[in-house]
């Protein structure tokens, strides 16, 4: 064998050598990723039994718990404080066997009144079912709107002398480029089927017919929000039209106005009112994968369908 040829056979044992150790780093690269998502599930479920664990043993002495709900945020599909996410935990709130009481602790600003008036009709569902099991609405910084609707179907509420109770209004929000299209000598290319479809396009002057038409559906819908705020509040809202505004006030003036039925934290009604001081939070939460995905598809819808369209809320 020539020099030549030791020279080749020389690369291709180097070659050889070469695949071979990146195929054992390779190997050695899965396994430990695959040690090491074996680890943290175990650890997690490690995590969770010692959890259910301590609240198990922590309820082994008590006979009764104030059974707790948490409404954040926004009110909104796909959201923390959505019907999906706050019926169940409501759901086992009330089924629990030892809930002597059931508070709805909220901060929202509101938001829609379609997820507003479920997760209202479920509360006031589970109270019939459930007539021995009282339910407070305790709020914390802001119930306004939609938070609001939702706080009427406790059979009390109850707030913070400074918190912002109110807002029993509708808006739909919206804006306008035309003026700075003629500025720019931009032309705007709507093509539509149906007269209609393209109403409160923000690129497009305002019809006066379709403003009418939008105005009734506020209405229509603040109507709605006026009349489950008087069923649930009954006598004890002061005979005030300001109450219907929009307006929004303090806890204390709240009070006045028969918003509320008392000032107090969830402790204070749990140990005070309710008489378990126990507390159990029964929230359901989304986990980091399911909070990343839905930020995603809400990023990809607003991104490929151009989700500009004005929306009815409760703020």
């Amino acid at each position: 064998m020539n020099e030549g040829q030791q020279a080749v056979e020389a690369l291709k044992t180097i070659a050889l050598e070469t695949v071979q150790e990146q195929r054992r780093a390779r190997r050695w690269g899965i396994f430990f990723k695959l040690f090491f998502v074996a680890y943290l599930l175990v650890t997690l479920i490690m995590v969770f039994g010692a959890l259910r664990g301590t609240t198990e043993d922590r309820l082994a002495g008590v006979d009764e718990i104030t059974a707790l709900v948490d409404v954040n945020g926004v009110i909104m599909a796909g959201a923390e404080a959505s019907a999906d996410m706050l019926v169940p935990g409501l759901r086992k709130a009330f089924e629990h066997e030892k809930t002597k009481g059931v508070i709805i602790r909220i901060n929202s600003p509101g938001g829609s009144p379609v997820q507003s008036g479920y997760i209202n009709d479920e509360i006031r569902r589970l109270r019939a079912k459930y007539d021995d099991i009282p339910v407070y609405a305790v709020v914390t910084d802001v119930c306004a709107s939609g938070g609001y609707y939702i706080a009427v179907a406790a059979d009390e509420i109850y707030a913070d002398k400074a918190s912002l109770v109110g807002s029993i209004g509708v808006r739909m929000d919206s804006f306008g480029f035309t003026e700075a299209m003629k500025k720019y000598g931009v032309e705007r290319r709507l093509y539509t089927a149906g007269s209609n479809k393209g109403m409160l396009d923000p690129f497009l002057p305002e019809d006066n017919a379709q403003v009418a038409h939008v105005e009734d559906m506020l209405d229509v819908t603040h109507r709605q929000f006026i009349k489950v705020v008087k069923e649930g509040r009954g006598e004890r809202l002061k005979d005030e039209p300001e109450i219907f505004s929009g307006l929004f006030w303090t806890g204390e003036t709240a009070l006045e106005l028969g918003l509320v039925d008392g000032l107090g934290s969830a402790g204070y009604v749990a140990r005070e009112v309710i008489g378990a001081e126990q507390v159990v939070n029964f929230t359901v939460k989304k986990d980091l994968i399911q909070r990343i995905a839905d930020r995603m598809n809400a990023s990809l819808k607003a991104l490929v369908l151009g989700e500009s369209a004005p929306r009815m809320v409760l703020y």
